[in-house]
């Protein structure tokens, strides 16, 4: 079976399991959010609300009982809005929101999705659950995430997992499945973007919640529907003897229960058949397929992508027991379980976690690196991997385990990865990046308390760890575990040229790309570069440069409140109710504290801290937005075609540039921060365009490459085309052209701010919309608002 098969049987494993929280979920949403909502009316003295969270939520049930939801479904969330909206009743429309966002991402309407995630984060803030541990905004969190996955948004949906995950720790009970349900997405994430070692950590998680919240995990289908998500990561790993048992558990489950007659048995059966087909028990993968179509058959009809996926799989299991010689037998499979595990029948001993299966005997080559000369383009050779990811695979080989051996009672309060200054923060460095401040570095974050215990001996430490490693073909980093100038053996070593996996049972099979082995970009493992490695590379891999020294070093041991400070000016962020503070804060310098990851957070004081710098009050927003309306209709659309008119080329050049720099940042703006992130500072300013940009929910999509055009035509428009050898043609037509695009941003920008409810006005002097968007702004603060 070839590997999109496989996928798409992953995939459909656990499309029908329990992992997805939506329908469960959306019923605390609603709990929380009208138990918030409610304290808010009570303190208020308000009217009841007229919108009937609870009669929505029986009517949408009464749709799926009929199943009719593919036809009623749709119009009936979309009145639910309505009303809910009609009635001002917040907590009543974060419910719909939700139950929005599971229904349209089971139909696979991911574009229209789009608005519902950013509806529902904007609404949650402006209830006030962002700062807030509410099982309300930890649902939101998890359904908005399950939403941008399913689009294969993956960025921004594994930053609201881990965003859930900070507020779940706070609001759910250790053996709350809607944890396991969190765990569960997140290794869906995980598998995929080829990241199967984290995903089984995941998937393991899940099953400990689930069994011990379990009344009889002997006979409960999510924890069988748990070892199959398990059994099918496990696959992917090659750890076949592991994937077997837990197949097969699944299907233990259900026959003890007596629960072969559930929709969800078809999931189990094929799970253990697709386990058989990899084992190449031929005859035992038909046997599992054909019960599994006739369950799908009996539970959904034919005319579905699981039974037409699994129904492939089936004919690709018979052709290859075929061309095997194995016979099987043709007959029903509705009551004849064949070769299938049996209830009662014993399992073999679960093998060790982590332990591989047949193919763990050999282990790939490696290849080491060779520095070059200090030159971008040696750089590329030098280190073919990215500096995040160079990054996390130095905490966790090196960094981890030092602070595991050295400062065990502070392992669980110290916060590590890389954020702030520099390209790789990002995520944009490339070959050219590598020249300066490039190498394995990583931040740590302490409380003021535990840094004046620890802080100078564990950045003594630090600036100890061997940074020499090497990549092999497939782009997997290597640190070598010799001391470099630490002569006290505390920190363990595994001998010259050896790795460093701080969990020895969780090591990554071989021929598997992992977190703690770094993957190359694309293309960095050819066989060409591979070839040019010959000798380990021993970091720094470029200079130092003053700008990344002493006090504004950007990696080693900080107290958290010292790191945001040192990029902000401020320890936290500034308050909700301070604006005049946030419109100080420039967006390059938030988006500078907020970039980069977070390889561990133990406390999640750091995330939570990070998290204050992303959540910009709505009103600032709306402020900031309106600035830049003014902007764009005073440089591009008044002063650039004036100063043009005039052939003041240079006065043109200048307009064109602020209009430029003021479209961009309202892009980020109107797509929302907390969701997309900060405009970064003008080097990197298009890159991050063009990456939102291709986002299939961006808003405003367009206006990236019309800028770029702008930009290309200025040498045109501004002085007759001299810049790129077109002065015969004359500025005329760039002129025109730059002119038309500019209108039509601005007509595209109206149309934006009326889907958003922020104009009724179709004027496209965008100065003429300021007054319109002003009047959203809740607070009475005057330097929110024009003058």
């Amino acid at each position: 079976m070839d590997e999109e098969a496989l996928l798409k049987q992953f995939a459909a494993q656990f499309a029908h399991g329990p992992d997805d929280a939506d329908d469960t979920d959306a019923a605390a949403a609603a709990q929380g959010a009208d138990s918030t909502a409610n304290q808010v009316a009570d303190d208020a003295d308000q009217s009841p609300a007229t919108f009937d969270t609870q009669q929505f939520l029986n009517g949408l049930d009464a749709i799926f009982d009929r199943h009719t939801a593919a036809t009623e479904a749709g119009p009936y969330l979309e009145q639910a809005m309505v009303d809910a909206e009609n009635a001002g009743d917040e907590a009543g429309l974060l419910t719909v929101l939700n139950e929005t966002m599971g229904f349209y991402r089971s139909q696979g309407r991911h574009k229209e999705n789009q608005w519902i995630v950013q509806r529902a984060l904007e609404l949650a803030a402006r209830m006030g659950l962002t700062t807030g541990t509410s099982e309300a905004w930890a649902t939101t969190l998890i359904n908005c995430a399950t939403s941008m996955r399913a689009a294969k948004q993956y960025d921004q949906a594994e930053d609201l997992y881990h965003q859930a995950q900070s507020v779940c720790r706070h609001s759910l009970a250790p053996t709350d499945r809607r944890l396991a349900a969190l765990h569960n997405n997140l290794s869906m994430l995980y598998s995929e973007t080829n990241r199967p070692d984290k995903a089984e950590l995941e998937l393991r998680e899940a099953l400990r919640i689930i069994e011990a919240s379990s009344v009889n995990p002997d006979a409960d289908i999510d924890v069988s529907s748990s070892h199959t998500n398990l059994a099918l990561t496990l696959l992917t790993e090659h750890k076949l003897e592991d994937a077997h048992w837990h197949a097969a558990k699944a299907l233990e489950i259900y026959r003890t229960g007596h629960l072969e007659h559930s929709a969800h048995y078809a999931s189990a059966l094929a799970g253990f058949a697709q386990v058989c087909f990899a084992e190449r028990r031929y005859a035992d993968a038909v046997t599992g397929y054909r019960h599994a179509l006739a369950v799908i058959e009996e539970c959904y009809g034919k005319d579905t992508d699981y039974w037409r996926i699994t129904a492939d799989n089936l004919r690709q299991a018979e052709e290859a027991a075929a061309q095997a010689g194995v016979t099987v037998d043709n007959a029903g499979v509705a009551g004849d379980a064949g070769a299938l595990p049996q209830s009662g029948s014993r399992l073999p001993n679960s093998p060790a976690q982590g332990k591989t299966g047949a193919n763990a005997a050999s282990s790939p080559s490696t290849v080491s690196v060779s520095t070059g000369s200090a030159g971008a383009a040696e750089a590329v050779s030098a280190c073919p991997v990215s500096g995040l990811k160079l990054a996390r695979a130095f905490w966790t080989q090196m960094g981890k385990p030092m602070i595991a051996a050295k400062y065990p009672q502070y392992a669980g309060r110290i916060a590590a990865g890389l954020v702030g200054h520099g390209s790789e923060c990002y995520g944009f460095d490339d070959a050219y990046s590598q020249d300066h401040d490039f190498g394995p570095r990583f931040c740590l974050w302490l409380t003021d308390e535990d840094y004046a215990a620890i802080g100078e001996q564990l950045e003594a430490d630090y600036e100890a760890l061997p940074r020499k490693f090497s990549v092999d073909a497939q782009g997997r980093v290597t640190f070598e575990a010799h001391a470099r100038s630490d002569a006290s053996g505390a920190f363990p070593s595994a001998g010259a040229g050896s790795t460093v996996i701080p969990d020895a049972a969780n090591a990554p099979t071989p021929g598997t790309a992992t977190d703690d082995t770094a993957t190359a970009e694309s293309g960095a493992a050819s066989s060409d570069v591979a070839e040019a490695m010959t000798t380990p590379i021993d970091a720094p891999l470029s200079p130092v440069t003053p700008r990344a020294q002493g006090a504004n070093r950007r990696d080693g041991v900080f107290r958290i409140g010292d790191f945001f400070e040192s990029i902000t000016g401020y320890r936290t962020a500034p308050a909700q109710t301070a604006p005049h503070e946030w419109l100080m804060l420039q967006e390059s310098t938030l988006a500078a504290v907020t970039n980069g990851e977070v390889f561990a957070d133990p406390t999640g004081l750091f995330s939570k801290t990070r998290q204050g710098f992303k959540n910009m009050p709505d009103d600032v927003r709306l402020a900031l937005i309106s600035k830049r309306l003014g902007m764009i209709a005073q440089a591009g659309q008044y002063n650039l075609p004036r100063s043009l008119k005039r052939g003041d080329g240079a006065a043109a050049w200048l307009s064109i540039h602020e209009f430029v720099q003021a479209t961009a940042s309202l892009v980020f703006l109107v797509n929302v921060p907390m969701v997309v992130g900060y405009m970064p500072y003008y080097k990197w300013q298009f890159a991050a365009l063009r990456k939102l940009s291709g986002s299939m929910f961006a808003l405003l999509p367009n206006v990236g490459e019309q800028l770029e055009t702008v930009m290309r035509l200025s040498s045109a428009a501004c002085y007759g085309g001299a810049g790129f050898g077109e002065g015969g043609k004359g500025a005329a037509p760039a002129i025109k052209k730059i002119n038309d695009i500019v209108e039509q941003i601005a007509a595209d920008i109206v149309k934006e701010l009326k889907r958003e409810h922020l104009t009724t006005s179709g004027e496209t002097f965008l100065e003429w919309q300021r007054p319109y968007v002003e009047d959203h702004i809740a607070s009475d603060d005057p330097v929110l608002k024009s003058l």
